[in-house]
């Protein structure tokens, strides 16, 4: 009986939290601006400035 490889993923886990972190932080950012009273194009705009700065942030304290 032959053992077929596995395809390798496409993501790693590392790279998976850290994009997921990214977008919850995005997510945050952009509800916050709304309720805070902001329209909606500059919660959008908060919440792709946090999607980056988190991604930046979280990549350099997750260790690899």
């Amino acid at each position: 009986m032959s053992q077929s490889n596995p395809e390798p993923s496409l993501l790693s886990q590392r790279a998976a939290v850290i994009l997921l972190l990214g977008v919850l932080a995005a997510v945050a950012a952009a509800v916050l601006t709304v309720l805070a009273g902001g329209a909606l194009a500059s919660g959008l705009l908060a919440g792709g400035g946090a999607f980056v700065a988190a991604v930046l942030f979280f990549n350099m304290i997750i260790a690899n």
